[in-house]
């Protein structure tokens, strides 16, 4: 099955400015440090985007757009898996400035038809991580990370 139309969005604050929240979108070792237990990016228009979710699931793209500290557009899909392959789908990442913290807007888009739910809840899961992070603090130990999602 081809990638499709659907769309799923989620957006959250965080305790921290834009500046501060982008590296955790491009630099692999903050990466893993809110989702992911491996990663491996390029964080230039046409690099890699490789992150091992859990051991089990690999999510793999290439950056599209990079725009510090205010954008980053990667497309998306997991290895092995035919509905929602390597690439066919984009997560578009935006960064606001909100006073001293960051509205931080995902658009994942190109989603083949069916349920949204393991997308959004994938996403609805890993945002919080990042705002513990990004804002200082640790998240603690991921409960996926060892499972599937």
């Amino acid at each position: 099955m081809q990638a499709g139309d659907r769309t799923v969005t989620a957006e959250i604050r965080i305790d921290a400015s834009p500046d501060a929240v982008f590296p955790f979108l491009i630099d692999p070792e903050r990466i893993v440090r809110w989702k992911g237990v491996d990663a491996h990016v390029d964080a230039v228009p046409g690099g890699e985007f490789r992150v091992q979710v859990t051991m089990r699931d690999e999510a793999v793209g290439e950056y599209v757009e990079v725009d510090p500290p205010r954008r980053v557009v990667f497309t998306w899909g997991w290895a092995g898996d035919h509905q929602l392959p390597p690439g066919s789908s984009t997560v578009e990442i935006e960064l606001v400035a909100d006073g001293a913290g960051t509205i931080v807007r995902l658009t994942h888009s190109g989603l083949p038809e069916g349920p949204d739910a393991a997308q959004l809840e994938g996403w609805r899961h890993f945002l919080p991580r990042l705002a513990v992070v990004a804002a200082g603090d640790d998240p603690g130990p991921d409960p996926w990370a060892q499972g599937d999602m």
